[in-house]
């Protein structure tokens, strides 16, 4: 268990993810502060599943990601344009005050049999599914992901690249990140794809 800066957030953040951020908060601007400082530059990412990003008052999930801050810059008026990538995911044991900013104490939560030779047949039945599904959803205009981005060798990073790349919604992400591992994270994405691809042929016909 390790003490973590936590930043919750309207949205899903994936090991593997880019997440950029624009920091104007007070509280968060001494986060990035501290992050910056600290010898990981690391902070917490979790969905909110009530309430606002901005102000506090929020309930959060109790699942989230790590996110490592690789590039950082600071604006004349004291914001911050901060450039993360999600690493690992972890389970949150406890918050603590907001004080100055939200803080918590997380424990990894490494994937369930990661190497299950199964995952690999799952991805050839998942990805064509996931790129077609994405390039109807940019042919609608809907802001996607690159239906062709290359997959990882590892099959544990190519499910979690999947469910990046399929156009699925942020509680859709969070139950996706909440997997006990790949295989079981592939079965979800592959029977959540049914709707999503009757949903998408309806906005189409529709067009």
């Amino acid at each position: 268990m390790s003490l973590l800066p936590m930043f919750p957030l309207g949205g899903t953040l994936l090991p593997g993810d880019v997440l950029p951020l624009h920091v104007f908060e007070p509280r968060y601007l001494q986060l990035v502060r501290d992050c910056v400082e600290s010898p990981d530059h690391e902070f917490g990412v979790v969905l909110i599943e009530r309430g606002q990003e901005v102000g506090g008052g929020d309930v959060r999930r109790d699942v989230g990601t790590v996110a490592r801050m690789v590039q950082v810059g600071e604006t004349d008026d004291g914001r911050f344009a901060v450039m993360s990538v999600g690493t690992h995911r972890i389970r949150i044991a406890a918050w603590l005050p907001d004080d100055p900013y939200p803080l918590a104490d997380v424990d990894n939560w490494p994937d369930h049999e990661p190497d299950d030779p199964a995952v690999v047949t799952l991805l050839h039945e998942v990805a064509p599914r996931v790129r077609r599904a994405t390039a109807l959803a940019l042919e609608l205009g809907d802001s996607v992901s690159d239906p062709q981005h290359e997959l990882s060798d590892d099959p544990l990073v190519a499910s979690y690249q999947l469910c990046s790349l399929a156009p699925v919604g942020a509680a859709d992400r969070y139950d996706l990140l909440c997997a006990a591992g790949p295989v079981a994270r592939l079965i979800l994405l592959r029977d959540r794809l049914d709707d999503i691809e009757a949903l998408l042929q309806f906005r189409l016909g529709d067009a």
